[in-house]
């Protein structure tokens, strides 16, 4: 191991006051991102972190080659149709970037490459495209491309006939956009440059300038994000305004791209649609009148206003109703009971009525490209903990099934049969049950002396469902456990189960991880020499909660870009998300808030007290939670901790929330966590 000195950062005291409550930041310089002396703190962090690590970089190699070689490199998705077009996706060996492609009429027609993510990523360090919608007539198609990691996309048009790239170029999107019946109006989502806040909706004509783009609506609520897309039935254009609790939308027919865009029901604090086109009636999956878990509703195009909704569906109290898929003939429901998900299958006739049979308890099921009306397939996607996803039509007639494609993970020691998973249930300190999924090599031992990482997100009724993951075997092979707590703030156990886990319950997402720890340990599965746990985002924000609150049940910890200076960041509306995220985590302008909020912040809470080692990670051009947050968490805590244990801050100078762009590159970050882990449990290879 190499003796350097970790960096000690300056301290420049900064008193923020509110609520006639003083607190002292030594590290608020670092969110100047421009500010030499905070490049230069980053850089002798990400030397440090290094230097400490040089003996494990043989392992991170082996590791990336390992995870690397189980993908098909020469892979390619199941095509869809689309008017008339069969579309995929395809990776060449060797390629960062996915390849689009589409032929017409019938899958043995000429292959017509549209973009090669390839060749439009050279000569960027970073770089992601998103959003390809194609026009009516197939003729273009816009797209959004990134090349910075700041969720800023700009939007161009191509023409798929000549291959020119035309001249429009509109900046400051979210990438995505669609298109009027006239294939020349083009509706997009603009992004507040300050905040990043989705708030305009404009409208471009092609061949005009982005200048003279007629902005058709305009969200000014700091507390909503608005978008714009178009229904399946292709019939309208439809631009949705959402904040964490409240729903509102507007419709235009797509054949009258000058029209105006007609309120479907004005908002009411509370209330929260999803609507559906299908013939001459739009179908509403909302949790109106108290419901919860949400029903669906149905009402005439004519009379889109909340007093004309007709109940269709009704509420039950224990199973949730996530989403529908309309087909001609068929109705089909995605639902999730007592954390399972269900598929159910109706006749529009009532004649019948069926769900689709799955048969364990580590499994995610769920509707996956459906954008024809008129068939009688349903597509969707299946897979759990210990097989890989399978892609399957199944035929709602007559109840019979194909595979289309079943990811394969390639290497030749990968068998499904070697590896068990199961789903527990830990007693949180207040009574309540809370699920945990396992998966595990059947030859690992579950006597209390195998490492297990456990891992959880548990925010914004966010749903972490028990998938399978390749990457993952590199732990599972060496005998890891991986464990999902399924935390009350997702939504695993339906809409209150978010409930319970936010605002000022917000500390029961922590509790909930920290009693499934003890459980974990207390069942034999691992103890806390061998504990280590996960989390990125809010995700991260819970590890830092968990360390402050219970760091002695955890050997190590990793917080990927996490969220950790809570009470700061909600105070700073000019920061991007900070005023959506009112009704998740309370704004902190009201005294209650902040109280709560000061509670557990991270941040606000380290303390003199021995951690466990940590592994912490972000981006400099992160958008969702600035690189600060992290860097000054990382500083507080070199200042505080009593103990010799490992502390790491990894910037990535280039990229931002989502980490490395490109098919493989990412798997080097993953690469680094997995080595930091297996670094501590004295494995080299």
């Amino acid at each position: 191991m190499v003796d350097v000195s970790p960096p000690v950062a300056k301290k420049v005291p900064r008193n923020l006051e509110i609520h006639g409550d003083v607190r002292v930041d030594n590290y608020y310089w670092m969110n100047e991102r421009e500010d030499p002396e905070v490049i230069a703190f980053l850089e002798k962090e990400n030397e440090y972190y290094q230097a400490k690590t040089a003996h494990t970089q043989p392992l991170q190699d082996s590791l990336f080659l390992e995870m690397r070689s189980r993908i098909k490199e020469d892979d390619s998705s199941v095509p869809y149709k689309r008017n008339g077009y069969w579309y995929s996706t395809r990776f060449e060996t060797g390629k960062e970037y996915p390849i689009y492609s589409r032929k017409k009429g019938e899958l043995e027609a000429d292959e017509e490459v549209m973009f090669d993510g390839n060749e439009l990523a050279e000569g960027h360090e970073f770089f992601r495209l998103t959003g390809i919608s194609v026009s009516p007539d197939n003729t273009m198609a816009a797209f959004g491309r990134d090349t910075v990691s700041r969720r800023q996309y700009y939007i161009k048009i191509k023409n798929l006939v000549t291959g020119e790239i035309y001249p429009d170029k509109i900046e400051n999107t979210t990438g995505g956009s669609v298109w009027a019946k006239d294939n020349k109006t083009l509706f997009y989502t603009k992004k507040d440059p300050v905040t990043l806040r989705s708030d305009k909706i404009y409208k471009h004509v092609l061949g005009t300038s982005s200048e003279k783009d007629e902005l058709v609506y305009h969200e000014t609520d700091e507390t909503y994000n608005t978008y714009v897309y178009k229904s399946k039935s292709q019939d309208y254009i439809i631009i949705g305004s959402n904040s964490t609790l409240t729903s509102e939308y507007r419709i235009l027919a797509a054949d009258d791209p000058n029209g105006t865009f007609k309120v479907f029901s004005p908002r009411t604090r509370g209330l929260e649609y999803a609507i559906y086109h299908f013939g001459s009636d739009f179908y509403i999956l909302t949790n109106k009148d108290g419901a919860t878990n949400f029903k669906l509703m149905k009402t005439s195009e004519k009379t889109t206003s909340s007093e004309n909704w007709q109940e269709y569906l009704p509420h039950r109290e224990d199973v949730l109703l996530e989403d529908i898929e309309i087909f001609k003939d068929y109705l089909v429901v995605s639902e999730r009971d007592n954390g399972l998900n269900k598929i159910k299958v109706s006749r529009w006739d009532g004649s019948d009525s069926y769900y689709l049979p799955f048969d364990n308890e580590t499994y995610v099921a769920y509707p996956y490209v459906n954008l024809d009306y008129d068939t009688k397939y349903l597509r969707y996607i299946y897979n759990s903990m210990t097989s890989p996803y399978a892609i399957i039509d199944f035929d709602m007639e007559t109840r019979e099934e194909v595979i289309l494609k079943q990811q394969e993970v390639l290497g030749g020691k990968f068998k499904a049969e070697n590896y068990r998973s199961q789903r527990i249930w830990a007693t949180a300190r207040d009574g309540v049950r809370v699920p945990i999924s396992l998966v595990y090599h059947k030859d690992t031992p579950l006597d209390g002396t195998s490492p297990l990482l456990q891992y959880a997100y548990g925010s914004y009724g966010a749903t972490i469902d028990p998938s399978f993951s390749s990457t993952r075997l590199s732990l599972l092979d060496r005998g890891f456990i991986y464990a999902i707590s399924h935390v009350r703030g997702g939504e695993y156990l339906g809409r209150p189960w978010y409930e319970d886990g936010k605002l000022l319950r917000k500390k029961n997402t922590f509790t909930d991880f920290v009693d499934c720890s003890k459980f974990l340990i207390e069942e034999k599965f691992t103890s806390p020499e061998h504990l280590y746990a996960l989390g990125g985002s809010a995700g991260g924000l819970l590890m830092g909660a968990v360390v402050n609150m219970a760091p002695e049940l955890y050997h190590g910890v990793i917080a990927a870009v996490p969220f950790v200076d809570v009470v700061t960041t909600m105070l700073d509306d000019s920061i991007p998300l900070t005023t959506g995220e009112y009704d998740e985590w309370g704004n902190p302008n009201e005294k209650k808030y902040y109280d709560y909020m000061l509670s557990y912040s991270p941040y606000d809470n380290v303390q003199k007290q021995a951690y466990p080692n940590l592994y912490v990670t972000t981006g400099l051009h992160d958008s969702q939670v600035q690189y600060w947050e992290p860097a000054k968490w990382v500083a507080k805590l070199r200042e505080y901790k009593t103990d010799q244990n490992n502390l790491f801050l990894d910037t990535n100078m280039e990229a931002g929330h989502g980490g490395a762009s490109g098919r493989f590159e990412a798997l080097k970050e993953t690469a680094k966590e997995f080595a930091f882990l297996l670094d501590l449990e004295g494995k080299d290879q």
